[in-house]
C-alpha cells in the first residue's frame, strides 16, 4: 500500500504539480513526458566523512578550532560543486563523542588527547554548515569499537570501558564492547539517542561493523556472556545474531518514538550470505558473509523495515568474478523490492586506480558505469562515496565524469517511503526580473512545514511540464527569512520560472503560479 501511496504522490509532484486550471491552463490538455531516468528529483549523492585515524577529518589530530572547521567548510563546499546533497559525517569512531556528551568522553581524533575538549561542539558546527548548504546530515556512529589498539589504560579513567571492563573483549588488536551484554546495548542506544535529541540531524547511520571480522586464529572471547544471557538459543550464532537484531530493532523504535522525521540506514559488507551457502544468497563467492561471520542479518532488517535505508557496500567492478557489481545490484533490488525500505549503494572511490587493483579499476569509466547500471533498477535510490579524501582526490578523473554524466541536475534526498505525504503550499514569488548580473528571484513561504526550495526554469512556454522530472531544476536552497535567488545562467531570450517548497524529508508540493522573464 505505502509503495502505491509513493507512487500517486509522485504523479502529484509531477504531472499534476503543474499550475492548476485556474492559472489559465486545463490539465486534460497537458501531455507531459514520461519522467527521465537520468534526471531524478531524488536521489542520494552522499559521501562517507570518516574522522577514525583522521582518514578525513579532522587530517590530524590537534589542529585549532578555527582550522577544524575550515577543513569542513572545505568539504561540504567541494560537496556541493560536485552536486552531491548529502554528507555522513562518523562522529562516534571509537566510543568516543564529537559533541560534549554524558556518556563517553571526547574523541582523540579532535584533539589528540581523549577527553580533552576541542574548544567548540563540532557536531553542532558540522550539522549547521551543512544544512546552511542544504546538505543532509547523515550522523554516522560505530556501535561497538572502543579502541584501535588493546591499552584499556590508554583510555581515560572515566571511559565506560574502564568502568566497566568487564563490557570490554580484546580482539584482532583492537578492544571492543561485548554487544551480548544488555547494559552495553542500552549505553549505546542512550549514546547514540544523546545525539538525535539534542542535534538537527537528518539521519542515524551504521557502517559495517557488528561483531568484529574474523581474525584467523582467534576467538572472540564472549563463552561467559553466552553463558549468562544465552538461555534458549541454540548456537551462539544465533545468539550473537540475535543481540544484533536488538540494537538495530532497539534504535530504530527510539529513532522513530522521538524524532520519527529521522531517518536510520545501515551500510553493511555487501555479501549476506552467498548462494553456495543458502540458495536464497546472492551469486557470490565472497568469503565474509555477514550473516555467518559478522552476525549481521542484514536483509532480515530490510524485510523487518527497521531501516530507512540499507547501502551495501558494493566495493567490487563490474564483472568480478568472485562479486560483481552488476549480480549484487539486482540481487540488493529483490530484496528491498515491496518493502518501505530504499536501496543506495557504497561505492569504492578508495579502489580507483590504486596499485594492485584490476584493469577496470584503472579504467576512468567504471565508476560512472556502476551508476548508469543503477538506472535499470529503481529500487536503486543513490550512492554513498568512500571516502570525502579519494572523492577530493578524483583519480583518473572519475569523479569529474560522474558528475557530468549523472548530476547535472540538482537532487534532493530520497522521502523515506513511511514519511511520504503531501508536500507544501506552493510559495508566492514576488520579484522576477533581469539584471546586469543575471534573474533575480524572490519568494515568500505560504506553509510553515517549508524547509527548502527547488527553482525551475524553462524556455516561455513550457511550464506545464517543468516538474516532471529535474531537467529544468536550476537549484535547491535552504528556506531562509527572505528566500531568493540570482540566476546567473540564464540564457537570454523569454523564459519562465517555477517555485516549489518541500518539507524537511524532502516531500515536494505543487508548482506555484510560473512568472514568465523578459
Amino acid at each position: 500500500m505505502r509503495r502505491l501511496v509513493c507512487a500517486l504522490l509522485a504523479v502529484a509532484a509531477g504531472v499534476l504539480a503543474t499550475p492548476s486550471a485556474s492559472a489559465g491552463w486545463s490539465l486534460a490538455e497537458v501531455r507531459c513526458p514520461a519522467p527521465d531516468p537520468a534526471a531524478p528529483k531524488q536521489q542520494l549523492r552522499a559521501e562517507w566523512v570518516a574522522s577514525v585515524n583522521n582518514i578525513d577529518w579532522p587530517s590530524r589530530p590537534g589542529l585549532s578550532a578555527q582550522a577544524q572547521q575550515a577543513e569542513l567548510v572545505r568539504w561540504y563546499d567541494e560537496a556541493v560543486e560536485l552536486g552531491l546533497n548529502a554528507v555522513v559525517v562518523q562522529v562516534r569512531p571509537t566510543a568516543d563523542a564529537f559533541w560534549p556528551s554524558p556518556f563517553e568522553p571526547w574523541s582523540r581524533w579532535l584533539s589528540g588527547t581523549q577527553g580533552v575538549d576541542p574548544g567548540y561542539d563540532p557536531l553542532a558546527f558540522a550539522v549547521a554548515e551543512a544544512h546552511e548548504r542544504n546538505l543532509e546530515f547523515h550522523a554516522w556512529f560505530n556501535p561497538y569499537r572502543v579502541s584501535m589498539n588493546t591499552d584499556v589504560n590508554a583510555l581515560v579513567p572515566t571511559h565506560p570501558a574502564r568502568v566497566h571492563p568487564e563490557w570490554v573483549v580484546p580482539y584482532g588488536g583492537r578492544l571492543y564492547y561485548d554487544p551480548g551484554i544488555p547494559a552495553v546495548r542500552e549505553h549505546t542506544i542512550d549514546t547514540i539517542m544523546d545525539a538525535v535529541r539534542r542535534y538537527d540531524v537528518d539521519a542515524v547511520h551504521f557502517d559495517d561493523y557488528f561483531y568484529p571480522y574474523p581474525v584467523a586464529g582467534e576467538t572472540f572471547a564472549d563463552a561467559e556472556t553466552f553463558a549468562e544471557y544465552g538461555a534458549g538459543f541454540a548456537t551462539v550464532a544465533d545468539w550473537r545474531r540475535n543481540n544484533i537484531d536488538l540494537l538495530v530493532s532497539g534504535l530504530s523504535a527510539r529513532i522513530r518514538s522521538e524524532k520519527p522525521y529521522v531517518g536510520f540506514g545501515i551500510s553493511p559488507f555487501a555479501i549476506w550470505r552467498n548462494a553456495s551457502t543458502d540458495p536464497t544468497g546472492s551469486p557470490t563467492q565472497g568469503g565474509v558473509q555477514t550473516y555467518d561471520d559478522l552476525y549481521a542479518d542484514t536483509r532480515k532488517w530490510v524485510r523487518m523495515e527497521w531501516v530507512d535505508y540499507i547501502a551495501p557496500q558494493v566495493y567490487w567492478n563490474i564483472g568480478f568474478a568472485v562479486a560483481d557489481y552488476a549480480r549484487l545490484v539486482p540481487w540488493w533490488s529483490e530484496v528491498v523490492a515491496g518493502t518501505d525500505v530504499a536501496l543506495y549503494v557504497g561505492q569504492a572511490n578508495y579502489k580507483v586506480a590504486a596499485p594492485g587493483q584490476g584493469p577496470p579499476w584503472h579504467d576512468p569509466q567504471e565508476m560512472s558505469r556502476h551508476l548508469t547500471l543503477n538506472r535499470a533498477y529503481p529500487e536503486v535510490r543513490g550512492d554513498i562515496y568512500f571516502s570525502a579524501v579519494q572523492v577530493r582526490r578524483n583519480a583518473l578523473g572519475h569523479m569529474d565524469i560522474v558528475q557530468a554524466e549523472h548530476y547535472r541536475h540538482p537532487a534532493v534526498a530520497p522521502t523515506p517511503d513511511r514519511l511520504v505525504a503531501p508536500g507544501p503550499r506552493p510559495p508566492v514569488v514576488t520579484t522576477a526580473v533581469r539584471t546586469e548580473e543575471g534573474v533575480l528571484l524572490r519568494w515568500e513561504a505560504t506553509d510553515r512545514r517549508t524547509r527548502e526550495y527547488a527553482v525551475y526554469r524553462v524556455r516561455s512556454g513550457g511550464a506545464q511540464c517543468a516538474l516532471v522530472d529535474a531537467r529544468h531544476r536550476i537549484a535547491t536552497l535552504r528556506a531562509g527569512v527572505r528566500p531568493s535567488l540570482l540566476d546567473e545562467q540564464a540564457p537570454s531570450g523569454p523564459l519562465t520560472y517555477v517555485v516549489t517548497a518541500l518539507d524537511r524529508v524532502h516531500n515536494e508540493g505543487r508548482g506555484g503560479l510560473p512568472r514568465p522573464v523578459g
